[in-house]
């Protein structure tokens, strides 16, 4: 059986590959080849090169697991463990240069669906800064090979919060409400565009906590594992796990404090 530490170096050498293909695309110039679910939900051509580059060499590394990708969906396997990849998350800050997106790849066990799945391991890689998160299954998560571990002992006040917004603007409107209501009470908010980058910004302690509502599997699929490994707590509503209905990330201690306010705002938006 393979170890959640070789699943791990499988996805970190293989979202490398994909980090320097679609750094090098946009070295290019991005093209824009779609839009999903609104005008400002962008699919770029190097996104599915990224997520094709991504599918073959798991197929060709792992020919019995199953995939479940944002930009070409989902492949049953025989193996019971699926990888669950973003080629590029992040990609408005992407099309805009902006040196804030990632390479997102996890393998999980049992479906795809952050319900029910155990996540074994992930990589994170940001092609501008070099960043390669990492992270196996009880065995610690790694930021360029050096263990992580979240902020510990941060009273609410110096909080540093991270959170995203959805590409729907009755949505984002919904969301501002709740930034509303939590920007006096924490030190400050960021919105960095990037989830996977967002939690595993929690593990290195940039961020001290991070929440959002409308999240994809793929968005969180292996930067909640690194966060995860890094001690931080991750749920969702009604002390479930994390899914498109809210994730919330934070140290233990921390956690508590936010999960009130949290669960309050966005269990009343069903």
């Amino acid at each position: 059986m393979t170890s959640s530490a070789e699943l791990r170096d499988i996805a970190v050498t293989i979202a490398k590959r994909a980090a320097t293909l679609a750094q090098q695309r946009r070295r290019d110039g991005v093209e824009i080849a779609a839009s999903k679910s609104s005008v400002s939900d962008i699919v770029t051509r190097a996104d599915r090169e990224s997520e094709d580059l991504i599918r073959g060499a798991l197929a060709a590394a792992r020919p019995a697991d199953g995939f479940f990708g944002e930009e070409s969906g989902g492949d049953a396997g025989t193996s019971g463990l699926t990888w669950v990849v973003d080629p590029i998350d992040g990609t408005v800050n992407y099309a805009y240069g902006i040196p804030a997106y990632a390479v997102s790849i996890a393998v999980v066990e049992g479906e795809p669906d952050p319900t029910t799945w155990r996540t074994l391991a992930g990589a994170v890689v940001n092609p501008e800064s070099g960043d390669v998160f990492a992270a196996a299954a009880g065995r610690g998560s790694t930021l360029n090979g050096q263990a992580l571990r979240v902020n510990e002992g941060v009273e609410l006040p110096l909080a540093l919060v991270g959170t995203g917004f959805g590409y729907d603007a009755g949505v984002r409107r919904r969301q501002a409400e709740f930034v509303a209501r939590l920007i006096g009470e924490v030190r400050d908010i960021r919105r960095i565009g990037s989830a996977a980058l967002d939690l595993c910004a929690l593990a290195a302690g940039r961020l001290d906590a991070y929440y959002e509502r409308g999240l994809n599997p793929w968005d969180h699929a292996a930067g909640a594992l690194v966060a995860r490994e890094a001690g931080a707590r991750v749920g969702g509503l009604d002390g479930g796990p994390e899914d498109g209905r809210l994730l919330l990330a934070a140290a233990p201690a921390l956690y508590e404090v936010l999960e009130p306010m949290v669960q309050e705002f966005f269990g009343a938006w069903e």
